[in-house]
């Protein structure tokens, strides 16, 4: 049977490991119960066997701690977090790392409604001996495309693949239901880095560090479904042209409260170089001359982003479209930030 947990706790580990023992992060607010018992259900018939899952909800965790009982049965590994409050799934991912025991030696983060192949965890972990943290491949489908109990046929398979620093930043190449990293990352990951804007994404700052830290290394084995419904905002739906600006404002109306010009430009700069910065300040900030040390290119991509000019941020840009690491769009996003005042800047972050 599952607990539900109070704030502040960590699960338990079990007394005994059968094997590299970690813990499964899962974020979950308001899932269809069905998508999430087959995501339960996945995780469950792993066939590496030993972890504890960590669900953490983003209010009304009754309804879930229920769902995961019927889903898992008697299954000691399943345990909720007890909240009431909403924080969004930046913070809702937080709590749940915040419960990793210490025994730990690596973490998988989870969507609620995805669908893990059997030997995920046992493809990616023994890769955790070179890297601080390893990510597949997934295949892209919608949920009624994904069969429970089976892979998916047809669909398009995520392009993931190792860039350099720079690049990095500019466009996140890990996405968090796709990963297993180190426990050891969550000394310096901890406590998120957060920003009032819709780009704070966990696992950008996640792969951050753990490019300092041991580097990332990205392997073309498919290991999941990666659902996506038609309303998604991120992941790999494509959007219209219409269809961003509709997200853009109702985006700024959210974190800004208004629509104005100004707003506007606030968001902006937020989503796409404020966020950026936020990250490679913070990275700097904690890690120290351990950087030195990282991936080549680090120290010169932190320090491009943390005090941002013109000229050094351009060329970083265009080197990227080079490379085709980063799409054009994405660097005028995060180009135009620059447009906003600098006062302005230091005020937003």
């Amino acid at each position: 049977m599952t607990s539900a947990q109070q704030p502040g706790e960590t699960a338990p580990s079990p007394d005994r490991h059968e094997g590299t023992f970690g813990a499964v992060a899962l974020a979950a607010y308001q899932p269809d119960e069905s998508m999430f018992a087959r995501q339960l259900k996945s995780i469950q018939d792993q066939t590496h066997k030993d972890f504890v899952c960590i669900i953490s909800v983003d209010g009304d965790y009754a309804a879930v701690e229920a769902m995961v009982r019927r889903a898992c049965g008697d299954d000691t590994r399943f345990h909720v977090l007890g909240y009431e409050s909403r924080l969004g799934f930046h913070h809702n991912f937080e709590r749940a790392l915040q419960a990793v025991p210490e025994a730990a030696q690596w973490v998988a983060l989870s969507d609620q409604d995805d669908f893990w192949y059997p030997e995920k965890l046992e493809a990616l972990i023994p890769h955790l001996d070179q890297s601080a943290l390893v990510t597949g491949q997934a295949r892209v489908v919608t949920p009624e495309a994904s069969t429970a109990g089976r892979r998916s046929e047809g669909g398009t398979v995520t392009g993931r693949r190792n860039v350099d620093a720079a690049d990095f930043i500019a466009n996140n190449q890990v996405t968090g239901s796709l990963c297993v990293f180190r426990r050891e990352l969550l000394e310096v990951a901890l406590p998120f880095p957060s920003i009032a804007a819709p780009s704070q994404y966990h696992d950008h700052w996640i792969g951050l560090c753990a490019l300092a830290f041991g580097g990332v290394s990205i392997q073309d084995v498919v290991v999941q479904d990666y659902i996506q419904h038609s309303g998604n905002v991120v992941g790999e739906a494509r959007q219209s042209l219409p269809g961003s600006i509709r997200n853009t404002l109702r985006f700024v109306k959210r974190y800004e409260g208004s629509t104005t010009p100004r707003s506007i430009g606030r968001i902006i700069y937020k989503t796409g170089l404020g966020w950026r910065t936020l990250m490679a300040r913070t990275l700097l900030e904690r890690s120290g001359p351990a950087v030195e040390s990282a991936c080549p290119g680090l120290i010169d991509a932190l320090g491009t982003y943390a005090q941002p000019r013109a000229l050094r941020l351009l060329r970083s840009l265009v080197g990227g479209m080079l490379r085709k690491n980063v799409s054009p769009i994405r660097a005028m996003e995060i180009f135009l930030g620059l447009a906003w005042p600098r006062k302005l800047r230091r005020a937003a972050l």
